[in-house]
């Protein structure tokens, strides 16, 4: 055997480990970030339950100001759609399809571009004893063997988890300048 052909069959071995590891990630993933804000929950609902006052905040609309937006459905609540199409962030759609007013806001997220990805959202509040908030900004969805292979090299958690926090700091400058 030559030089070549074992450098061939190393990086062969190689990518067969790579493959077989990604196969045995998760096959779903969740991020999760929370933010405690000094203002009474009534005042931060609708910021979150109204998706035109979610893009006030919403760092993926602060990152192109030159996004394509469309809402459709109803004006708010359940039914509540929101379209985007943007160089930087992609395209897809949210819409509103839970919500427990003043606690919980639950929304259905699909990709189109960079890559289709259907996953689920979430903004939960707790009030605090003090007369805060505390919210929760979740997303989870399936990961399919492309998703866990590219999760060996990117951490969703660290990627999606930077504009999470991102979003929750400008929903608090928002929301405790109205408190």
């Amino acid at each position: 055997m030559n030089n070549l052909s074992l450098v061939l069959v190393c990086l062969g071995v190689a990518l067969l480990m790579l493959l077989a590891y990604a196969a045995t990630r998760p096959d779903e993933f969740r991020v999760e970030r929370r933010v405690r804000i000094a203002a009474p929950a009534e005042q931060v609902w609708p910021l979150v339950a109204e998706l035109r006052a979610f893009n006030r905040w919403n760092p993926y609309e602060r990152k192109d100001p030159l996004i394509k937006s469309a809402y459709s459905g109803a004006a708010s609540g359940v039914g509540s759609r929101y379209d985007w199409d943007s160089r930087e962030v992609g395209s897809g759609s949210l819409e509103i399809v839970g919500q427990q007013p003043g606690r919980a806001v639950q929304l259905k997220l699909d990709f189109v571009k960079p890559f289709e990805a259907h996953n689920q959202a979430e903004f939960a509040l707790q009030p605090t004893p003090d007369g805060a908030t505390e919210v929760r900004w979740t997303m989870h969805g399936p990961a399919n063997f492309i998703g866990k292979l590219m999760g060996v090299f990117i951490n969703m958690d660290k990627m999606v988890g930077r504009d999470f926090e991102a979003g929750l700091q400008n929903l608090q400058q928002l929301a405790e300048v109205k408190a």
